[in-house]
């Protein structure tokens, strides 16, 4: 396998375009040894940005990657959110000192407003320029904001300081292309995708999906990651709960879909001709 691609977020914030999502991971105690092993084998294979926070399992996600990276710390791009309940100057301070005792590391490499709520945004931004200047996290960003909240965002926040905004983004769920991704890339904010394998089977149950992934030699999933893939400026978050399902991942950053395959997807799940609500999980 080659190495996995990388995106740039900041000037010091490189991620590899191909990350690891932990929602629901830590939840079973009988599973914790096999989600360990499929984090730390998605880390060999260059899948090196991890995704959790703080409202995964009330922290056992948290934990879990603590655990799992304990021996590999400076490999990771390690991504955690705080809760928009928690956002408040002092509450978001409070949340990431959580977080980090969670995670057992001194820093988060990016830190992630949840989802916008009653916290006035501006003293969610002060929290996080203060973490940041105390080095407890790296970079910092939002979630699931929409255009006019992310340009509200962009004006509130210090020039280059909000590097990424992540958002529900798949093969069956494409809102966002109608206009947004290319706001985002005019302004320099990078597009963490999450669930690209979209919310229910019927994705990879598709029977466009599946021939275009026979004639590739790969399996359906590895085609709807690639088709998230194909986007710049975007790192996608695919959850793996073993080892093998990890491999089968991380293969997907070697495929490289024809305009044909572009084609037949775009008539099988046409791409939107104007503005969606914008999805949410």
């Amino acid at each position: 396998m080659h190495p996995m691609k990388t995106v740039s977020f900041a000037e010091d914030l490189e991620l590899s375009v191909l990350g690891q999502g932990t929602w629901r991971l830590g939840d079973a105690a009988d599973r914790r040894d096999t989600e360990i092993r499929a984090l730390r084998t998605g880390i060999d294979l260059g899948m090196t940005v991890i995704d959790t926070a703080e409202l995964y399992g009330s922290g056992r996600s948290e934990r879990l990657v603590g655990e799992a990276i304990s021996a590999c710390r400076d490999e990771v791009t390690l991504v955690s959110k705080v809760m928009p309940s928690n956002a408040s100057r002092r509450g978001t301070i409070e949340a990431c000192e959580r977080s980090l005792k969670h995670l057992d590391t001194d820093r988060i490499d990016l830190y992630l407003l949840h989802w916008l709520g009653a916290e006035p945004l501006g003293d969610t931004f002060e929290a996080f320029e203060e973490l940041r200047a105390a080095g407890k996290i790296r970079h910092w960003g939002v979630s699931n904001l929409d255009r006019e909240d992310l340009d509200k965002a962009l004006d509130l926040a210090p020039e280059g300081t909000l590097v990424a905004n992540q958002l529900y983004y798949s093969l069956e769920e494409r809102g966002i292309e109608y206009r947004f991704i290319d706001q985002m890339r005019e302004r320099s904010v990078g597009i963490m995708a999450y669930t690209p394998l979209g919310d229910s089977k019927s994705l990879l149950a598709d029977s466009t999906v599946r021939a275009i992934a026979a004639e590739h030699g790969a399996t359906p999933a590895q085609i709807a990651l690639a088709f998230v893939l194909r986007q710049d400026n975007l790192c996608a978050l695919v959850k793996a709960g073993s080892p093998d399902h990890v491999r089968e991942n991380a293969a997907a950053g070697e495929i490289e879909l024809t305009r044909d395959d572009l084609d037949r997807l775009d008539r099988a799940f046409p791409p939107p001709t104007r503005r969606q609500p914008l999805a949410i999980i």
